[in-house]
């Protein structure tokens, strides 16, 4: 799990590096892509504390059958994360995707990178158990958008993140937006929203679960995509954590079922 820390002040060059951050995330729409507690989708407020990592290595298999065309995929994300100060940081995720599709002239298959991401957490209240952070972040055209593996344009966004400590639970609560620019004829203002929540059941092992909506990218469609996610963390040890999840479609956009597992080590 991550750091709840506080004690956050900027002096000097500090205070000139967030200023300028933050001026260009206004100005010119530095993104969001949000890395969560895997299995989660629906981030949190938590940050690792200045100096120190986080590696997360996370796997989906998701399986949809619509309209006669069953598609299958498989995606890895490895994602590193820097504990900047106390309460920063900043993460880069790397994906790679596995695109299976059948339908009735046959069966294409598609894999590679996917868009590279970099996104900054800055957790800015923390009091009594309630913590709020806001989340702007970048995608990188790196992925082949003509396979299907990115967008071919850079995407920008940000995500407002809640955190409530409510013993034994803890709550989270996301709203997000994202600039979709593409080149895939896709929308490009796509919004997010979504909530979690976290419960011990003994220690080392919690029980999570995940429910969210985001504004469908297809034009053709206004159905916006529902999901719902339960599962397990176990922390082997203080600084190793192993999950498990199942992510189901509420709704057709969304893809019917996925099975997710990763692991976490911080260091």
């Amino acid at each position: 799990m991550k750091v709840y820390n506080s004690g956050f002040k900027f002096q000097g060059l500090w205070y000139k590096l967030f200023y300028y951050f933050m001026m260009a995330t206004v100005f010119c729409s530095i993104p969001v892509i949000s890395f969560a507690f895997h299995p989660l989708i629906t981030d949190d407020t938590g940050t690792q504390g200045k100096g120190k990592f986080q590696l997360e290595i996370n796997g989906e298999y998701g399986h949809d059958k619509e309209d006669g065309v069953t598609k299958n995929t498989t995606q890895t994300v490895t994602t590193l994360t820097y504990g900047w100060l106390d309460n920063m940081d900043i993460a880069i995720g790397m994906p790679y995707q596995y695109i299976r599709t059948k339908d009735s002239e046959g069966i294409t298959r598609h894999d590679g990178m996917s868009d590279l991401s970099i996104d900054l957490k800055w957790r800015f209240h923390e009091r009594d158990g309630f913590s709020l952070a806001l989340k702007p972040g970048i995608t990188l055209p790196t992925g082949d958008y003509e396979r299907g593996l990115g967008a071919g344009r850079m995407t920008y966004g940000v995500f407002f993140i809640v955190t409530q400590e409510l013993k034994p639970f803890i709550i989270h609560a996301n709203l997000g937006y994202r600039r979709n620019e593409n080149k895939i004829d896709e929308r490009r203002d796509i919004w997010h929203a979504s909530l979690a929540g976290e419960l011990e059941i003994i220690k080392g092992l919690k029980a999570v679960a995940n429910i969210g909506v985001e504004r469908n990218p297809d034009k053709a469609s206004n159905t916006h995509p529902a999901f719902v996610i339960g599962g397990l963390v176990y922390s082997v040890t203080d600084n190793f954590d192993i999950d498990i999840g199942i992510k189901g479609g509420l709704n057709k956009p969304e893809t019917d079922i996925t099975t997710m597992a990763g692991i976490t080590l911080r260091f």
